[in-house]
């Protein structure tokens, strides 16, 4: 600031102390004005891409898909792979809610954020929406089929994975979490269940219930989310933030490298009791390496301002992280770095990577005209 020297300091925390570099002011004002450059290219970018998605899907209607097959159940209704009638040459996922269980659980708020957040979300490792619709029963909406299933199913049946494999998927997720955070979204609800792997084999986060939009430097205080990869400070309803994310991803961690969460108890509240005596009462698996389990108790530190990810370098400090070392993050982004698994699809209609369900027992719902839903 001082106008006789006209330089501009930048300081950078590094391990090995501070480092002070001394510019002047106009070169400190162009590196700015490129820095904004690029910010304004790539959300022009996502804009456009959101534009040209609404351009292609706004003459589709409901009665335009057809059922081939269930591909999930969930809590408000099920997730189907569907097609348009008039092009055979591509799949869609179709999840139906049911508007009056909606209501019933007061998750009215929850549905509509996930609309507004999934329409605006333009990444490579987030599932796209296409279009949604309504009609007296249900809520729609159409998305991204992603025929390699969900990430649980294949560790259910491989039991664990290794330290490679867990770094890939756990490396999609940083990449989901980032685009996120940066708009200061938080996704509140990781779980293998809610990674789902494309025909290229790479993981995209699906589900965005528990997603919500913060104002910059403010908190939540909605409890939500899976007992196992709940934070503390969710159960101890002293608010959170994005913190919350990097916690489930240390959770996430470890589950995908030993087949189990660390916090597991008969019933939630146990479960909650578990996490809240804190990551260093969990014994750690030998196969588990030193570096893996460095990251997992750095992601679930109890105090959230203490948490990789969430101090001054950002989500980049998980990124170069030791048991990071040598990972080819452009490859990843520019998906040229060869997936561990590469699923088996052998059609845009192929549900083989996925479990078999039975028709709904309960039947149609009731109507639920009462309007909330206007601008769903």
């Amino acid at each position: 600031n001082s106008d006789d020297l006209r330089t501009a300091n930048i300081i950078c925390d590094s391990p090995e102390g501070v480092t002070c570099l001394v510019i002047d002011r106009d070169t400190f004002n162009q590196l700015i004005s490129n820095l904004d450059e690029i910010r304004n290219r790539y959300n022009d970018e996502g804009v456009s891409e959101r534009k040209k998605i609404y351009e292609e899907f706004r003459e589709v209607k409901l009665s335009d898909l057809r059922v081939i097959s269930t591909l999930g159940v969930g809590g408000f209704g099920r997730v189907e792979l569907v097609q348009l009638a008039q092009d055979k040459s591509r799949s869609f996922a179709l999840k139906q809610m049911k508007k009056a269980q909606i209501v019933e659980t007061r998750q009215q708020q929850h549905i509509m954020s996930e609309k507004e957040i999934m329409s605006e979300a333009n990444s490579d490792f987030i599932v796209k929406l296409y279009k949604t619709f309504k009609d007296r029963k249900f809520l729609y909406m159409l998305m991204e089929s992603c025929l390699g299933g969900e990430l649980w199913t294949i560790l259910r049946d491989r039991g664990h994975f290794d330290d490679g494999t867990t770094r890939f998927y756990t490396a999609c997720v940083v990449e989901a979490f980032d685009y996120l955070h940066s708009r200061n979204i938080i996704y509140r609800d990781l779980k293998p269940e809610n990674l789902l792997l494309d025909v290229s084999g790479y993981v995209k986060l699906v589900d965005f219930g528990f997603a919500k939009k913060l104002q910059s430097g403010r908190k939540t205080w909605t409890f939500c989310g899976t007992p196992e990869y709940v934070a503390p400070e969710v159960i101890l309803n002293r608010g959170h933030d994005i913190s919350a994310d990097y916690w489930s991803l240390g959770v996430l961690m470890f589950e995908l490298l030993t087949g189990t969460p660390p916090f597991t108890g008969a019933d939630p509240m146990r479960t909650y009791n578990i996490i809240l005596k804190g990551i260093d009462a969990i014994e750690f698996p030998r196969n588990i390496t030193r570096n893996a389990s460095a990251l997992i108790k750095k992601l679930c530190r109890d105090n959230p301002t203490e948490r990789l990810g969430y101090q001054r370098g950002g989500i980049s400090e998980i990124q170069k992280h030791k048991w990071f070392d040598g990972f080819y993050w452009e490859g990843l982004r520019n998906r040229s770095l060869p997936p561990p698994i590469l699923p088996k699809v052998q059609s845009v209609v192929d549900t083989a990577n996925f479990d078999d369900y039975p028709a709904d027992p309960d039947g149609p719902p009731p109507d639920d005209l009462s309007g909330w839903d206007d601008d769903f």
